[in-house]
């Protein structure tokens, strides 16, 4: 959708691709395609207009992600314009995310105190229309797992974590705690708070992995 919108407008089977992007539709199924937005102005040439709208056409839901990157969009006032923008063409926001360790990661990382006051501060200016986005979240091995929130508690301030979705659906919208740090960019620099050992669902976790590890040896 943002870097090659050709391929529902102008590529050879872009006619054809819409034609069965409808035929499913109209067979009562749900489709959603997940467009990845990192800035608005990706939004506002005229070939990205018309995929949207030739997308739409078919019956298909475009719902829209994008991560937190340094030199971007590392500005409450680019998630409002963005997201704001998305709502008026009928786009759903869907998530903002963390950064992952992967790639130029040193460059576009930002802390994730900052992911939280970002998402914080554009989420407050927006409808309740564009609060479906869901963030920040990081993916990460045990699953999808949100920021919530800094709070203070028994004495101790903390990052306020729940897991959106998760490899063991139990541990899903489960709150758990972390020690806070300024400079953590991933949950990997994080450590349990009130003096605990270990994450809720590390030793769950560990044995999925101790499994999975075991049964491609065999």
């Amino acid at each position: 959708m943002s870097f090659w919108p050709q391929r529902y407008v102008s590529d050879d089977d872009a006619y054809s691709l819409l034609e069965l992007l409808e035929k499913i539709t109209k067979a009562g199924k749900h489709v959603a395609i997940m467009a990845h937005y990192n800035h608005c102005r990706e939004m506002t040439t005229p070939l990205a207009r018309e995929a949207m709208q030739r997308l739409r056409a078919t019956g298909v839901v475009i719902r829209t992600q994008s991560p937190l990157l340094n030199h971007i969009n590392n500005d409450p006032d680019v998630w409002v314009r963005m997201w704001r923008e998305q709502v008026r063409l009928g786009l759903v926001p869907y998530y903002m995310f963390v950064e992952r360790d992967t790639g130029a990661r040193r460059y576009f990382e930002v802390s994730l105190v900052r992911a939280w006051e970002v998402y914080r501060r554009a989420i407050q200016r927006v409808s309740g229309l564009t609060r479906t986005v869901r963030g920040p979240s990081m993916s990460t091995g045990p699953g999808k797992v949100e920021i919530q929130g800094v709070s203070e508690i028994q004495g101790e301030k903390v990052f306020v974590l729940r897991s959106i979705q998760a490899r063991n659906p139990d541990w899903t919208q489960w709150p758990f705690y972390a020690q806070f740090d300024p400079d953590a960019t991933w949950p990997e620099h994080l450590k349990p708070a009130f003096g605990e050992k270990q994450f809720f669902l590390q030793d769950e976790y560990e044995a999925m992995c101790r499994n999975k590890s075991a049964a491609k040896t065999h």
